[in-house]
């Protein structure tokens, strides 16, 4: 199994951030949509996002760094268990050089996964534990305005069926959404316990917006105004990702000048309140009256 650092170009002392912004890199260069018919390319996206879920969970990159799970996030047989020596790291149990039939029972369960079922105890059986399912990867894309304000799809998750999933205000081109339980279905016991699901992990594609960038939680846009409401100053309609408002222009408005739409930016969320739309005018003359080319001229002589 692949080393999920090697995968991203990433030290074992990388940062989250390092490790979010080599990944998000990667899942552009070798994305489908841009490697069409690319067996080669779609590889290395699943396994880009595959390293991605390892390390850019804490918990399993933890776990990772330990030795627990591989690189697919699958449980790692132990290690250091020593017949007739003392206890290694891993040891199952083994004491003094010393072991019983149930010692004997929990390590081969262990070190198969499941596979060995022989019986170890007198009236017992030995066998696999139930194990948690792998987690599965999927693109999914939104447009703009769905990342600015949030929205919920249906999405057809593997054997999980269709599954309404939030998609929050303010997601981020490339980022990964976890949905928990909508992964590969997990392995039960030999007794019966029933395996934990993995999860589905999102990567999320942002269609751009020609009209919007993002600064932040801020949104910025510029806006056309002819010459008389700059002068003049009046109202002017200007389109939002939240619908069209009115927005009054100052007098002696020029071009270059922001006005902040308040909250009509990245929608509100538990954490945050909603940002703004920030609006850079740009003076248009138009074709100018007869009267503005006469005042013109007046001023001139």
């Amino acid at each position: 199994m692949s080393d999920p650092y090697s995968v991203l170009g990433v030290s074992r002392t990388a940062t989250d951030k390092e490790i979010r912004s080599a990944y998000r890199k990667l899942a552009k260069e070798y994305h489908p949509d841009h490697n069409p018919d690319n067996k080669q390319a779609e590889e290395r996206f699943k396994a880009v996002g595959q390293a991605n879920a390892i390390l850019g969970d804490k918990e399993k990159r933890a776990r990772f760094d330990r030795g627990e799970i591989d690189g697919a996030g699958q449980e790692r047989a132990p290690y250091g268990a020593g017949f007739g020596g003392g206890q290694g790291p891993g040891a199952q149990g083994f004491r003094g050089g010393e072991f019983n039939q149930e010692d004997l029972g929990s390590f081969f369960s262990d070190m198969f996964s499941g596979g060995f079922s022989g019986d170890f105890q007198p009236g017992g059986a030995g066998g696999r534990r139930a194990t948690k399912g792998s987690d599965r990867r999927f693109s999914v894309s939104v447009s703009f305005e769905q990342a600015v304000l949030g929205t919920s799809l249906e999405l057809a998750l593997g054997e999980s069926g269709h599954t309404e999933v939030r998609i929050p205000p303010g997601v981020e081109d490339g980022q990964t959404l976890r949905v928990r339980g909508k992964g590969a279905p997990g392995r039960a016991g030999m007794g019966g316990q029933p395996g934990v699901a993995g999860d589905a992990l999102l990567t999320i594609t942002v269609t751009p917006d020609p009209r919007y960038t993002r600064e932040g939680r801020n949104l910025r846009a510029t806006q056309d105004v002819d010459l008389k409401t700059a002068v003049l100053g009046g109202k002017l309609r200007v389109p939002t990702p939240k619908g069209t408002v009115t927005m009054t222009i100052p007098k002696h408005s020029d071009s270059g000048t922001v006005l902040r739409l308040g909250g009509r930016g990245i929608g509100a969320d538990k954490n945050n309140a909603a940002g703004d739309l920030l609006v850079t005018l740009r003076v248009v003359i138009g074709k100018p009256s007869a009267a503005l080319e006469e005042c013109l001229g007046k001023q001139e002589s």
